[in-house]
């Protein structure tokens, strides 16, 4: 029997980005605006698994999930630190984080779907670059035509910056996890998914 082809492929490992990556790339979706906890892909079985209940009424304003076959470390990071004139930044040690917009309500995550990066947000987690991909679905009847993040009506990005700066945060603890950092266009973008996809071939060949 050639189990290749009766096995689930590991969400991370085994489903390719796509022949056109980075213009336009497979992500595999976690969670999805109507979910109220946390899920988040166990990176040794590739089942999905619940991570944590959001601790307040905070909605994910876009699908969300991963880029299979990435990784954010040394190179990666090299832009964060650029940007902010440092050099003990690292990343963080997952698979590249995207947001897809689509006008459509997507009812459940653990799903793949195409997508088009058109931007991103640069964040700090507890000093390691935690950057977040924004997409737009392929073909998508309202956001399928968006090519720049700066297209998009300033109350979503408001949305996202704001989900994700607090999305962490620990009820009745001040201390603020996820630091904004600035935004940035498509040609960036991109180049953050390729440096990602380079560090995951480095991640690869020493484990």
């Amino acid at each position: 029997m050639d189990f290749s082809t009766t096995h689930k492929a590991h969400p991370w490992h085994g489903i390719n980005l796509g022949k056109d990556a980075p213009d336009e790339v497979t992500a595999f979706i976690e969670i999805v605006p109507t979910d109220t906890v946390k899920y988040e892909v166990d990176k040794e079985s590739g089942y999905l698994s619940l991570d944590r209940p959001q601790k307040f009424s905070n909605i994910v304003p876009s699908l969300y999930g991963f880029l299979p076959r990435t990784y954010c470390s040394t190179k990666m990071a090299e832009l964060t630190n650029k940007v902010l004139a440092r050099y003990d930044v690292e990343g963080d040690g997952d698979p590249l984080d995207i947001c897809v917009l689509t006008e459509k309500d997507v009812t459940h995550g653990d799903i793949i779907v195409k997508a088009h990066p058109i931007g991103g947000l640069r964040l700090l987690d507890h000093n390691q670059a935690d950057d977040k991909i924004i997409a737009v679905l392929k073909n998508d009847a309202v956001y399928g035509a968006y090519t720049d993040i700066d297209q998009l009506p300033k109350d979503i990005i408001r949305r996202l910056v704001h989900y994700f700066t607090t999305y962490k945060d620990i009820p009745g603890d001040n201390t603020k996890r996820m630091v904004f950092i600035n935004i940035y266009g498509p040609d960036e973008a991109k180049d953050v998914i390729r440096r990602s996809m380079a560090d995951y071939q480095d991640y690869i060949a020493t484990h």
